[in-house]
């Protein structure tokens, strides 16, 4: 007997499921990147896809529910990178180097995670409400970064006193502005800030910034 969904009609025949799912993930991310809730067009994920109109609403119920799940899957990567940084084994400074230099190159290589982000606080988080699976994500964020602290206070590399969930805050603005923030800034300024050198120059110096903040003075190497 084959599966119904919620509105009571047979799902759709897939020999891929979890294929046919990420697949739809992955252009409605596209879609709301670029166009938000309000513009994106299901006919038109539908078309981009190995799908259908039907059996997207048979995955995620309705165009909200798509918009909801392809914002957890975009918190998802990002949080399953860091999980794949292995920064346990690492003394505290360069842990906390990694861990910025890897939130600069993901936020680089997947500006529709910023567009998103962007469109969720004009909705004022109002989807990002919906999904415990957010919450639980962006925990291990604040797990992470605060394991790497304590590490560091106790070796004396760290100054103490740092809240590692404002610590997150402001590795986050500094990597998340060089995206949302590149295309004003270079027209209003005359400097491309997209460029491989500006790229390098922004990434070295955003690394740094974040560790003459967090380092004790006497921990960080001599120029």
């Amino acid at each position: 007997m084959r599966k119904t969904g919620q509105s009571g009609k047979a799902a759709p025949r897939t020999q891929d499921p979890e294929g046919t799912r990420r697949n739809i993930l992955e252009i409605a991310s596209e879609e709301f990147a670029l166009n938000g809730l309000a513009g994106a067009r299901v006919d038109e994920i539908a078309a981009r896809t190995r799908s259908s109109k039907r059996m997207i609403y048979y995955y995620f119920g309705d165009k909200e529910g798509l918009y909801v799940s392809a914002l957890e899957n975009a918190y998802r990567q990002v949080r399953d990178g860091e999980a794949k940084l292995d920064t346990d084994g690492l003394p505290a400074l360069e842990a906390l180097r990694r861990l910025v230099e890897f939130t600069f190159d993901h936020h680089h290589r997947h500006q529709e995670f910023i567009r998103m982000v962007m469109i969720e606080n004009i909705h004022r988080g109002e989807y990002l409400d919906r999904s415990d699976a957010i919450r639980d994500l962006n925990a291990t964020a604040i797990d992470h970064i605060a394991r790497i602290y304590a590490r560091g206070v106790a070796d004396k590399q760290f100054r103490p006193g740092l809240d590692p969930l404002e610590l997150h805050w402001q590795i986050s603005a500094l990597c998340f502005f060089n995206v949302s923030n590149r295309a004003t800034f270079s027209h209003i300024f005359g400097r491309d800030f997209g460029t491989t050198d500006a790229l390098a120059r922004l990434k070295d110096n955003t690394v740094e910034m974040v560790l003459r903040f967090v380092a004790r003075k006497d921990a960080l190497p001599d120029d």
